[in-house]
């Protein structure tokens, strides 16, 4: 059962009580020795359940495999042992259901703003008039409406990762799959672009799984947070509890420094822990 802290935050199961959108069902990743070293365990056997239109973050020390996680689930790292599913499917490769948003924007130079946002679509075959249609639906999402017929030259790192974001959507994407997008930003930006984000998900109501180093992050992104140790285990999983939506109220509030402080220990002070 879920106990509830006097800090207000509960530890939650790895599974969510409905049934999950994504699973990892022990999932384990070692990767091989080079040149006669030693092998590295990435995972260690993750059970975890992901809920439809949920909001996920995963925290954790560097190396912990909070990374490998995600890219499991993209279907770009294949586990060693385990499984993920989606929709109680199999996990055996990349789909156009989960999109996916690194901290590097890759948008194409050459291409507008517009021209990134339907060029997923445009690959797909999408008609040209639902494609544009779509594209300026969510590139007004995200704020850069003034800004369709730039180029990512003349954007500011924020710009180009709500390029990304517009990008990721306009796929239609039913599960979002998000590490360190806003890693590279400053932190006025980074503020401002976690404010969007969540604006958007209330909007579109996306499964997401959002990948951070940032403590302040997790709690104010995650309905739960899901901490990570090493060799790649989850040492806990925490309800956040915090009203929806988030404000700048709910950031400055008792309860959140209570919640980010009870996560903080719990990543910095694992046994070992050298970050």
């Amino acid at each position: 059962m879920n106990g509830t802290r006097p800090d207000g935050a509960r530890t939650g199961k790895a599974a969510p009580p409905d049934a999950a959108k994504i699973e990892f069902r022990a999932v384990g990743k070692v990767y091989p020795a080079a040149g006669g070293g030693t092998a590295v365990t990435a995972l260690g056997g993750v059970d975890l359940g992901i809920a439809d239109e949920e909001f996920v973050t995963v925290v954790g020390p560097s190396g912990c495999g909070k990374s490998t996680l995600l890219g499991v689930a993209a279907g770009l790292v294949p586990p060693t042992s385990g499984e993920v599913l989606v929709d109680g499917r199999p996990v055996t490769g990349p789909g156009p259901e989960r999109g996916v948003i690194f901290q590097q924007y890759a948008l194409f130079p050459w291409l507008t703003v517009r021209g990134n946002v339907e060029f997923g679509l445009k690959v797909a075959g999408v008609p040209r008039r639902e494609r544009r249609a779509r594209a300026e639906h969510f590139i007004g999402l995200v704020g850069l409406g003034d800004f369709a017929d730039a180029h990512p030259r003349t954007l500011s790192g924020g710009m180009r990762q709500r390029c990304a974001l517009a990008r990721a959507y306009a796929a239609e994407p039913r599960i979002l799959l998000m590490d360190e997008p806003f890693g590279a930003l400053d932190a006025l930006t980074r503020v401002r672009m976690q404010d969007r984000l969540l604006d958007i998900w209330g909007r579109e109501r996306r499964t997401v799984l959002f990948i951070t180093h940032d403590v302040d992050e997790a709690v104010y992104l995650g309905g739960r947070v899901v901490v990570m140790a090493s060799p790649g285990r989850v040492q806990e999983v925490v309800d956040v509890g915090l009203p929806r939506p988030r404000t700048e109220e709910v950031r400055l509030s008792p309860e959140f420094a209570e919640i980010r402080n009870r996560i903080w220990h719990a990543v910095y002070h694992q046994e070992g822990n050298t970050t």
